[in-house]
């Protein structure tokens, strides 16, 4: 066993596990888009970056692929944390502003606009399709292409693929592909109207800096009449 601190609390997890997997086993949510139980971890989007470590030594790092360690330091809600979740989530919407999947998750992190020229790129290279087609569908018959800005995901040669059958397991997965009807304008690129919203609990973080993580949040459900 491995013991490390998640947000204060000591906790021990079975070695190999992920800080991703050890939080989520103690109850404590981190957002995520490219992870999916049953693909292997990718890290692509960024979105389930923890802080890991004390003081200005302190690093940004993806929990889906982050190995648990032993007297390993993390915080899964800082302001820092939440600094880069909110600005991940904007270059997001910029790609695809109209996923309904990108903007729940906007919404349930206070985002209001993104600042970004909207590119409606749609495709966020998550690279949930490729992985859904090769590990679970056996098929391989799409995967990524070119580097760098002219990167994309597609069929070799951009010929069909004899080893396509349909299944449709790439489009189950993709977040592009969960649409929703909403405005093109960036003021009101998130709508929100969907999602399942509560206000928040703390006004001040009780652990330093460190933001309410719990979901649903005890102390709202103790207020509740």
């Amino acid at each position: 066993m491995i013991t490390l601190t998640i947000n204060g609390l000591a906790v021990s997890v079975e070695e190999g596990m992920t800080v991703l997997e050890a939080a989520r086993f103690y109850g404590m949510p981190i957002p995520t888009l490219c992870h999916k139980e049953g693909l292997s971890p990718y890290g692509a989007c960024r979105l389930c970056v923890v802080e890991l470590g004390e003081g200005p030594r302190a690093k940004l790092a993806t929990s889906c692929t982050y190995p648990a360690e032993e007297g390993l330091i993390v915080r899964t809600a800082s302001e820092r944390v939440l600094r880069a979740r909110k600005m991940i989530l904007e270059l997001l919407l910029a790609s695809c502003p109209q996923s309904k999947t990108i903007q729940d998750l906007a919404a349930a992190h206070d985002v209001r606009q993104q600042r970004f020229r909207q590119e409606h790129e749609d495709c966020i290279l998550c690279g949930l399709c490729v992985r859904m087609c090769e590990e679970q569908m056996m098929a391989k018959a799409i995967g990524f292409r070119h580097r760098g800005e002219k990167r994309s995901i597609g069929t070799p040669f951009d010929k069909h693929s004899e080893a396509c059958r349909l299944c449709g397991g790439c489009m189950y997965v993709c977040p592009a592909c969960q649409l929703r009807c909403t405005y093109t304008d960036p003021d009101k690129a998130i709508c929100g109207g969907c999602a399942n919203l509560a206000p928040p609990c703390v006004d001040k973080d009780p652990f330093d800096d460190m933001m309410c993580y719990m979901e649903p949040c005890v102390a709202c459900e103790i207020k509740k009449p």
